[in-house]
């Protein structure tokens, strides 16, 4: 009985050499095992999520603010990066079989395939806190170090990634680099990175819905995987075919798979990402960042409650160097908060008191109201249809020409009072409007035919693209200063 137990445990565990790689597991709640072989390509990304600078995504949530909605939206850029990349081996694993049974198996480009797997994982690495909202932030003072894209060229090209890199060859970090940096796909390789229906898209669909709870946004991704093929369309410059290209097609068994996908990410929008909580806070995030950075920058860092040595405060003193912003993360600014809640300055003190106790300014949803008000949703005609969103369109122009006058009057040294909030993004965009034939969604009819799924769905063909404008107002008489400015606008006066 103990040679035959002995004989059991050797067969279950396997033995290795010393200095091979052994396989690595990680326990994710969406995909459960993501594993890593012992293959040089696989070993070598197992690396490269070790180095710092991967591992610092694990102190930046995915959803930024939206655990202030959804207390279970704690996920990480780390968790999502490493489901990306095991989305990615999905859509790879499809190819490969095309090539195989095609009976061209010499067609299939490793290297290619290897430098798009790669490139899943590591979009993210240049991310800062709050993600997004960072990244306004960074728009608004023009430093191209709170851009992810140009920080994470820097993180792949340079340093320990690149080090990581390195075994795949001298040129590997810079080829991967130069995939997530194109924003496009060119082949059917690049497809998997950047596309409406690519590894980063089918994983945070699914996550950010598993983790906020909503149950709503639900996508078949069994099924959209099990019928997904790899077909070739033609290709061309106004309406004249030039050649042909192969991409990703869903068989016509998921036609209605495809639909949800489309409506699922519709709705992920108005219910998680531009929650109005949620963006209420990014925008008092961001004016508590530019008060911040502006006070250190002029010399008064003593008004923000913040030592001299704390990131935060390096990073407003040295915006230029990558290694102040990769010092910031989302725990460094909730740790911060305390002191940023005893600052001399009021404003600082006042959004910083804010965001700790989640005392966020009301919504007022005010295109909603103009929509309402206009008609709009009745109008079926076209044309008419046109018009009024123009007539709405400058409507919410000048509402918030207005808005903004009034805050920066009547605001004083405090937080401003009133804060405005414009957006606009597109379900599925529609050949015309996208990046070329590969970063469309295609479906293969009955007959063989493959066609864009907008042109066949009704449903995706009558979507439109989700807007908002809304303002947030402090206190009573901000509220009734919005309420005055709607109405008068819509008055004509």
């Amino acid at each position: 009985m103990q040679k035959q137990g002995q004989q059991e445990k050797s067969l279950s565990r396997p033995k290795f050499k010393a200095g091979e790689p052994k396989p690595q597991r990680v326990r994710d709640p969406l995909h459960n095992l993501v594993e890593f072989g012992t293959g040089q390509f696989e070993h070598v990304m197992w690396q490269v999520i070790q180095t710092p600078s991967f591992q610092r995504l694990r102190r930046v949530k995915q959803l930024g603010f939206s655990e202030l909605v959804y207390p279970g939206a704690t996920h990480s850029r780390f968790a999502h990066s490493v489901g990306v990349f095991h989305t990615a081996r999905h859509l790879m694993r499809i190819i490969e079989r095309h090539m195989k049974e095609g009976g061209h198996r010499h067609h299939y480009r490793e290297h290619q395939a290897h430098e798009a797997l790669a490139a899943s994982p590591v979009h993210d690495l240049g991310h800062g806190m709050f993600s997004h909202a960072f990244e306004e932030i960074g728009k608004k003072l023009k430093l191209p170090m709170a851009d992810h894209e140009h920080v994470g060229g820097l993180l792949i090209r340079e340093g320990e990634v690149s080090e990581a890199f390195r075994e795949m060859g001298s040129g590997f970090a810079n080829d991967v680099a130069t995939v997530i940096k194109r924003g496009r796909p060119i082949d059917l390789y690049g497809a998997v990175v950047s596309s409406q229906f690519d590894a980063d898209r089918l994983d945070y669909m699914q996550r950010d819905r598993l983790m906020t709870g909503v149950q709503n946004s639900g996508i078949d991704f069994t099924w959209l995987m099990a019928n997904l093929e790899i077909g070739r369309i033609k290709t061309g410059v106004d309406e004249e075919t030039v050649g042909e290209i192969e991409t990703f097609v869903l068989g016509p068994k998921a036609f209605y798979a495809a639909e949800t996908y489309v409506l699922a990410l519709f709705h992920l929008y108005p219910t998680i990402y531009f929650h109005k909580a949620t963006r209420a806070a990014e925008k008092l995030f961001s004016v508590l960042m530019l008060r911040i950075i502006s006070l250190i920058q002029d010399a008064h860092i003593n008004r923000t409650g913040l030592p001299k040595n704390h990131p935060l405060a390096r990073f407003a003193m040295a915006p230029e160097s990558v290694d102040s912003v990769l010092a910031l993360d989302d725990t460094v600014f909730w740790g911060a908060l305390p002191m940023l809640a005893d600052a001399p300055d009021r404003q600082v003190r006042d959004c910083a008191l804010r965001l700790k106790n989640r005392q966020l300014p009301k919504c007022i949803d005010i295109r909603h109201q103009l929509v309402d008000t206009l008609g709009l949703r009745k109008i079926s005609d076209p044309r008419e249809r046109a018009e009024v969103g123009k007539k709405l369109d400058r409507l919410i122009a000048s509402i918030e020409t207005k808005l903004n006058h009034w805050a920066e009057k009547n605001s004083n040294d405090e937080a401003p009072r009133i804060l405005t909030d414009r957006a606009t993004r597109d379900p599925y965009k529609r050949f015309e409007e996208s990046k070329g034939p590969l970063n469309q969604i295609h479906i293969r009819l009955a007959g063989n035919q493959i066609l864009d799924v907008a042109s066949i769905s009704s449903v995706i063909a009558a979507v439109e693209s989700f807007s908002l404008f809304r303002a947030y107002a402090c206190d009573e008489d901000s509220a009734n200063a919005i309420t005055h400015i709607v109405d008068s606008e819509l008055s004509g006066g």
